[in-house]
């Protein structure tokens, strides 16, 4: 299984030449070029900043990161780190987007710089980046941002919103969950069942209570070499967490809600308006094409708001804008009745009141083997919890 010690076969090479040098130069510089250390000092290295990680890393504590779909500052991460830091046993690093990325799918970001910063969540190190919550895992566990090698569980959550059915497809939660699991660290992604005229803020800290002893479980068995591997598990926690009915495995529906597309008036939605809005209202403009029978629509689905999308399609290169045809249309999505009554679907346990737990592999090939797995270790993990 994966370690979280701390060592220089553990890290990348040019990394460990990097600590090496700075370690160095610490100690002392008699001699040293005064003028090249002062002007060292104005721009701080990566380097640095990677031996005092090293430095404050206390390596007896297993390593968790965190990450989200929602944004950093939203509370369902706030209060799982702020939980997690305060059980004193973990080492708590966040990487997670600094805005709402909570259907961006499994988007990277290439061609552009990401932007990293420091962000402020008590007793964890956390950063804001301003990409998916695919870079933000990808970022972490590449060795550029954080000293150690691999952290011992990775988290996306907790979501604002099901993720459940079809709509794993298109969240940023569950992609945050399954970055790490291609990069071979198991992996939660949890969400909670938001209703927009029932849920509280408060119901996020009690969904953290419901999740923790999860959270325990799987990184207890990880260290055992009991935990599952090549699965990664989504957690769906019903609406009211307090009441729910016990955990449940599940299996992934096909359950979608109905896309509506509508047309709209560019004078009531003019394009300003959207893009001035876009991290507010969850509002995304595609411009699309330069040929008119290239044009096509940009689709990216969600549950818990009502995303909108604005399509420009636009003529072909070189006529006037008077012979430009805009057209401009508003996606939103209706609930949708579901006839399948299979008990064990992911949405139809969701309902029912129980905390479902579905085991979502890389391969369909596997689905079988990791689903009997995922099945035994959440019978045995409990049963221990119980004793």
């Amino acid at each position: 299984m994966t370690s979280t010690s701390v060592k220089n076969n553990f890290l990348p090479p040019g990394l460990v030449s990097n600590l090496q040098e700075v370690l160095l130069n610490r100690k002392g510089g008699e001699g040293g070029d005064q003028s090249k250390d002062a002007d060292d000092s104005t721009e701080p290295s990566s380097s640095t900043s990677a031996a005092d990680a090293v430095d404050d890393i206390d390596t007896s504590k297993p390593i968790i990161l965190l990450t989200n779909g929602d944004g950093i500052d939203s509370p369902g991460l706030t209060f799982l780190a702020e939980a997690l830091v305060s059980q004193g046993i973990y080492n708590v690093h966040v990487c997670a987007p600094q805005s709402d990325k909570s259907v961006s799918g499994h988007s990277v970001t290439i061609r552009e710089t990401i932007a990293v910063n420091s962000a402020e969540i008590n007793g964890a190190t956390a950063y804001e980046v301003s990409g998916t919550p695919v870079d933000c895992v990808s970022l972490a566990l590449s060795g550029a941002l954080f000293s150690w090698s691999k952290p011992r569980l990775v988290i996306s959550g907790i979501n604002r919103g099901s993720s459940c059915g079809h709509h794993g497809f298109y969240s940023g939660v569950v992609a945050g969950a399954r970055e790490a699991l291609i990069c071979g660290v198991p992996s939660l992604s949890i969400s909670l069942n938001w209703k927009k005229d029932e849920s509280q803020e408060s119901d996020f800290k009690d969904a953290v209570a419901v999740s923790l002893p999860l959270i325990n479980a799987v990184i207890r068995d990880i260290e055992k070499g009991d935990f599952p591997e090549s699965c990664s598990l989504n957690v769906e926690i019903p609406t009211s967490p307090s009441s729910n009915k016990g955990f449940k495995l599940t299996k992934q529906s096909m359950w979608r809600s109905t896309p509506n597309w509508q047309a709209v008036s560019a004078n009531r939605y003019p394009a300003g308006h959207f893009m001035s809005n876009q991290q507010s209202l969850g509002l995304q403009l595609a411009q699309l094409g330069r040929d008119a029978s290239a044009a096509g629509a940009a689709r990216r689905l969600t549950t818990q708001k009502k995303n909108v999308e604005i399509i420009e399609s636009v003529g072909a290169a070189g006529k006037s804008d008077s012979a430009r045809v805009k057209k401009y249309f508003r996606l939103e999505f209706l609930d949708k009745e579901q006839n399948d009554t299979d008990e064990d679907l992911d949405f139809r346990a969701l309902e029912n009141g129980f905390v479902s737990v579905t085991p979502l592999s890389l391969s369909p090939l596997m689905e079988s083997e990791i689903n009997k797995a995922a099945s035994d270790w959440i019978s045995s993990a409990f049963h221990q919890e119980q004793q």
